[in-house]
């Protein structure tokens, strides 16, 4: 589940903590429960900024089929 302090952040912030933590996990040299938290904290992450691409993606469709609407009554 993600926390309020999650939902509160920007793509932009969520996707640079999220470059950071893979390149923890990638340096390597953490413990295993350090790098099973680093890694649960990148799961949370990721969900983040699909929520965030997910509602761009609503939007842009929405905006697409407004478009198209429009172009339609014009036709008339």
């Amino acid at each position: 589940m993600t926390s309020k302090v999650d939902e509160a952040l920007s793509y932009e912030q969520a996707r640079d903590e999220l470059i950071e933590v893979v390149r923890r996990l990638e340096a390597g040299g953490t413990t295993l429960e350090e790098s099973l938290a680093l890694w649960e904290r990148g799961e949370e992450l990721a969900r983040v900024c699909r929520r965030w691409l997910e509602g761009a993606r609503a939007r842009l469709d929405a905006a697409l089929a407004e478009g198209e609407g429009d172009g339609e009554e014009d036709a008339e």
